[in-house]
C-alpha cells in the first residue's frame, strides 16, 4: 500500500465493514420522516374531533388514534425506521450512525411544506441548516475518531441507574407541569428518552449475539420498553402542539446527542479521539441544538 494511503488508513478508527451501518441508517431516516408526517396527520385529525390536549392526550384519544389509517401507516413506517436503525447499530458505533437521522429533518421539512402549503421562512431554513450541518459535521468527525467498544456489566448498570432517574424526573415533571408542557418540552423529553432507547438497544443486540442473555439483559430490555413508551407518548403530544419538522428536528438532534454523550462518557467510544475532536463534538452539538430552538421559535406553524 502506498505511504499516503497507509497513513490515511491508520487515521480511520472504524473497521471498513463498520461503515455499512451508515447507508442502513440513512434508509431508516427516510422511513422516520414519512412516519412522522403520517402520524402528525392522524394526531391532528383526532385532536380536531375531540377536546384540546392541554393536559396531554387522554386514553380515549390514544384509542382514537388506532382508528386513523394515517396514524397506523405512520406507526408502521416508524417501526421500519426502528428496524433499520437497530440493524445499523449492529454494524457501527452509536456515535456514528445515531446522528444520521438528521437527514429525516430535511425530508420532513419539504414534505410538510408541500402538504400543509406553508412556505418555510428564512429563519426556519437557517435553523434547519444549523441542525443538519451541525449533526453532519459531528458524524464526519466521529467516523474518523470513534471506536466500537463492548458494553461491560458495570457500563450497563450505570446506564440503567441514569435511565431510572431520568424516567422518574420526566414522569414527575409531566404530572406536575403538564398544563405548561409545550411542543419543545415534549420534544426534549422524547429526545432524551429515545437516546437511552438507542443505547440500550445496542446493548441488548450485542448481548444476544454473544449469547449472554441474563437478568441484567432482561432489565435493560424492560428499561428500553419503558423509555420507548413514555417517549412515544411525548412524541404524540408534540405532534398536537407543533409541526412535524419541529418534532423531527428535536428527535434527530437531541436523541443522538444523548446517545453520543452516553457513548463518550460511559462506553468510551471516543477514548481514542484527540483533544480537537472532543472540542469539535461540543461545538457542532451546540450548533445543532441552536437549530432546534431556532426552529421552535421561527417556524411559521410554531408561531401559530
Amino acid at each position: 500500500m502506498p505511504p499516503v494511503l497507509s497513513e490515511l488508513s491508520a487515521t480511520i478508527a472504524l473497521d471498513p465493514k463498520q461503515f455499512i451501518g451508515i447507508p442502513i441508517a440513512l434508509v431508516g431516516a427516510v422511513f422516520l420522516s414519512l412516519g412522522a408526517q403520517f402520524q402528525h396527520r392522524g394526531v391532528a385529525k383526532v385532536e380536531a374531533r375531540t377536546h384540546g390536549v392541554d393536559k396531554g392526550l387522554s386514553a380515549k384519544q390514544l384509542m382514537a388514534l388506532l382508528a386513523r389509517p394515517s396514524w397506523v401507516i405512520g406507526t408502521l413506517m416508524l417501526g421500519l425506521a426502528i428496524v433499520f436503525q437497530l440493524t445499523s447499530l449492529g454494524f457501527s458505533p452509536i456515535i456514528v450512525v445515531q446522528p444520521l437521522g438528521a437527514v429525516a429533518l430535511v425530508i420532513t421539512a419539504v414534505l410538510n411544506s408541500r402538504v400543509s402549503k406553508v412556505k418555510l421562512n428564512r429563519s426556519s431554513v437557517i435553523s434547519i441548516v444549523l441542525c443538519v450541518g451541525g449533526v453532519g459535521l459531528f458524524v464526519l468527525v466521529a467516523a474518523f475518531t470513534a471506536v466500537d467498544k463492548p458494553v461491560t456489566t458495570r457500563d450497563l448498570i450505570v446506564i440503567l441507574i441514569i435511565l431510572a432517574i431520568v424516567l422518574l424526573l420526566f414522569a414527575f415533571g409531566f404530572v406536575v407541569l403538564r398544563r405548561r408542557f409545550k411542543a419543545i418540552a415534549y420534544i426534549v423529553g422524547a429526545g432524551v428518552l429515545y437516546g437511552f432507547v438507542a443505547t440500550l438497544a445496542k446493548v441488548v443486540i450485542s448481548r444476544i449475539f454473544q449469547a449472554h442473555f441474563e437478568w441484567l439483559t432482561v432489565l435493560a430490555l424492560a428499561g428500553l420498553l419503558a423509555a420507548a413508551a413514555l417517549g412515544g407518548y411525548f412524541v404524540q403530544n408534540a405532534y398536537s402542539s407543533g409541526p412535524p419538522d419541529l418534532v423531527i428536528a428535536g428527535l434527530t438532534v437531541i436523541d443522538p446527542l444523548v446517545a453520543v454523550a452516553i457513548g463518550i462518557t460511559v462506553l468510551g467510544e471516543a477514548s481514542q479521539a484527540p483533544l480537537w475532536a472532543l472540542f469539535a463534538f461540543v461545538v457542532f452539538g451546540a450548533v445543532a441544538i441552536m437549530g432546534v430552538f431556532g426552529l421552535a421559535r421561527y417556524h411559521p406553524q410554531a408561531k401559530r
